[in-house]
């Protein structure tokens, strides 16, 4: 991906140090992490700096595809990934918070150990609590094209390496989740054919619209929340003790996913669009109702039979991605309905 504009002190001084050699810049990653130190303590709200978001984006970045003229030496520098876990903690904790809030009063069943099925009811339930705006209704009925493109825009930060965060997860799991988990992702990435990669259906679906499929493209143009979106995935699929966030932030995507995705391939029909562009929704309307049922029993479900400790992480990931996803969903319905972008710069047109 190529290197963002920057938004503030803190993604300044990142792109500075990562223009450097890892093994020469010493003094500059003292700097860093003590500039990283003062932001923490001196934002408000975590999720939504600007600045924050996007260097933990761009951190996170490392561990994909890299960053353009970067050193991929700088993936493990250790003074880096301390810088990483500053900014980490906080985050963590405010999407702690966060889940909390979205969990409401919810109910366990009474007794021991869940089985895999309790699980499964537990997050099905959760999916049914989830009442906040609908981006997918409204873009189904109202969305003008040029919100169709910011839509496309928002989802483009991690629908092109759709499955990536996820995939973190697999050596870390075994046996029945394990299996689970696989069979999903095998899905995800078309069964072994690139041009069905799910990521590969997003980027069509965007050259329709005349949009860059090119990955991170739009990164200038989203706001804090749509990178805290990602950047939860990456904390949770990154970091081995959150196996169980990973595994109920899938599986609560997968169980609020189908009905959307018919909505949402609805909206681009209304605007005329055909099946090179709806074919991504479409998709998402069949796998997700099946894979639905496999991320709930066997994989969320089959890790809390297998490690019951894990329970507690399981639902934070659930519910994290529920109360980061509704956020996202207000931004973009308050500023739809008032008329104004979502975005932070106008998208042009791929040329």
């Amino acid at each position: 991906m190529r290197i963002p504009e920057t938004r503030g002190p803190l993604s300044s001084a990142l792109f500075e140090v990562l223009a450097q050699a890892p093994d020469s810049s010493g003094t500059e990653l003292d700097a860093l992490y003590r500039l990283a130190a003062g932001q923490v303590s001196g934002t408000a709200d975590i999720i939504g700096d600007e600045d924050i978001q996007l260097a933990l984006f761009c951190l996170y970045e490392l561990h994909y595809s890299g960053l353009d003229g970067v050193s991929d030496h700088w993936e493990w520098e250790p003074a880096l990934i301390k810088v990483r876990q500053l900014l980490e903690e906080p985050f963590e904790v405010a999407l702690r918070a966060a889940a909390q809030q979205a969990a409401g009063t919810l109910e366990l069943p009474a007794g021991g150990p869940m089985t895999s099925d309790q699980v499964a009811d537990v997050l099905f339930g959760l999916a049914g609590m989830d009442t906040g705006p609908s981006v997918s209704r409204y873009v189904a009925r109202k969305a003008t094209l040029e919100q169709l493109r910011e839509f496309l825009v928002h989802k483009s930060m991690y629908q092109l390496k759709e499955a990536d965060p996820h995939t973190w997860a697999i050596p870390r799991l075994s046996g029945r989740p394990k299996a689970a988990l696989v069979e999903i992702q095998a899905d995800e990435y078309g069964g072994g054919r690139p041009e069905r990669m799910h990521s590969a259906l997003f980027a069509r679906t965007m050259r329709g619209l005349g949009l860059d499929d090119s990955y991170g493209a739009y990164v200038d143009a989203v706001p804090a929340v749509s990178l805290a979106s990602v950047n939860l995935m990456s904390l949770c699929g990154l970091n081995r003790r959150l196996r169980g966030a990973i595994t109920g932030h899938l599986a609560i995507y997968e169980m609020t996913s189908s009905q959307p995705n018919r909505f949402y391939g609805n909206g681009f029909r209304r605007h005329g669009f055909g099946a090179d562009v709806t074919h991504y929704f479409d998709e998402h309307v069949e796998a997700d109702a099946v894979h639905e049922q496999i991320a709930g029993r066997d994989l969320a479900g089959g890790l809390v039979e297998a490690e019951p400790e894990l329970l507690a992480d399981v639902l934070f990931g659930a519910t994290a991605v529920m109360a980061i996803d509704g956020r996202l969903s207000a931004h973009l319905l308050s500023s739809w309905e008032a008329g104004t972008s979502s975005l932070r710069a106008a998208v042009p047109a791929a040329a």
